[in-house]
């Protein structure tokens, strides 16, 4: 067996070993940890991330055929990765990509989301103790950097690491853009889409697009109390600012071509023509992780509540990781 099938095979064990997540006294621990170590954790989404991951990133056959296609660098390097937390297990894929990469890999996790990942990598770790995997020690220079973070984290990443080949990250944000013709069933997906982990990650949609004259009947399915609040706040502001907007019950909905700032404000903005949009998507091509649509308005469109299930080429900020990774 080569290395890659090896470490291809490492990655399936992993999903195979996922499978039970939420299920055992074990793993049941590990998500009242993580829920404790980040309130925007709630368990049912700790369970619903690690099921998308397994069946979208660990499945044997997927995994195999991504990597058959991807370009692998012959001299194995080692790759820090600096992870975000804004979402659990957000910056698994880059450990991932690393991995199948056949690079040794150095973490720096999230402190909002340190006991997942300790818990994914200490599996990974007994599936194969000699996958060279570990925590960074904040001084021994990588030879390369993934780092995802805000725009100011990746300013503070460009100066850190000056002179390493670095893949850097900052804001992206998510749009939908619907036909005026979706189904009760396509704007129950759409929900998830906006709501699903509180819509922290940046593949959640922020910015719906309109046609003139349609308005989706769209409900809040958030359930942390920690929205409900930002929620409550927001919509007080609003209500003194006298600023209109349509209240979701739960989330605020106002018409602005922008991305809302709040977190429990969404934008909305009408069209007239799909041409409209299909340019203003080209214009702020740099700002959007995906677009969520039934519509071909976009490179990056995905079907309605299929937003936060990312697959093995969905690379984030369409910066293809294994590419990178072999050029370094």
């Amino acid at each position: 067996m080569n290395a890659l099938n090896a470490r291809i095979e490492t990655l399936a064990a992993l999903g195979d070993r996922l499978k039970e997540f939420g299920q055992t006294p074990e793993t049941q621990a590990v998500i009242r940890r993580a829920a404790a170590e980040n309130g925007w954790f709630l368990p049912d989404e700790i369970i619903r991330a690690v099921e998308i991951l397994r069946c979208e990133m660990l499945d044997a056959s997927k995994l195999e055929r991504w990597a058959a296609s991807c370009p692998r660098n012959p001299h194995p390097k080692t790759v820090l990765i600096v992870m975000a937390g804004n979402i659990p297990l957000v910056g698994f894929f880059d450990l991932l990509c690393v991995v199948a990469g056949g690079h040794a890999c150095r973490i720096k996790p999230s402190g909002k989301d340190s006991v997942l990942m300790t818990h994914v990598v200490d599996l990974l770790r007994e599936i194969d103790p000699t996958l060279p995997i570990g925590v960074w020690d904040g001084v021994t220079a990588p030879d390369a950097v993934i780092a995802t973070g805000s725009d100011n984290a990746n300013r503070y990443f460009r100066t850190m690491f000056a002179g390493v080949p670095a893949l850097l990250r900052g804001s992206r944000h998510s749009v939908a853009v619907l036909s005026g013709k979706e189904t009760p069933a396509d704007l129950a997906a759409l929900e998830e889409d906006l709501f699903a982990y509180s819509g922290l990650g940046c593949r959640n949609v922020s910015l719906l697009f309109l046609p003139r004259g349609t308005m989706p009947a769209l409900r809040c399915t958030a359930t942390n109390p920690k929205y409900r609040r930002n929620y409550l706040q927001t919509r007080a502001l609003l209500r003194m600012r006298q600023v209109e907007f349509i209240d979701l019950g739960g989330a605020v909905m106002r018409e602005e071509r922008s991305f809302p700032t709040a977190l429990s404000e969404l934008h909305y903005t009408l069209y007239d023509s799909l041409q409209e949009v299909v340019s203003w998507l080209g214009d702020h091509d740099g700002e959007l992780q995906c677009v969520v649509s039934a519509l071909p308005v976009h490179p990056r469109c995905v079907p309605f509540g299929r937003a936060q299930h990312p697959g093995l080429t969905d690379y984030a900020d369409d910066i293809d990781t294994m590419r990178f990774l072999a050029g370094i």
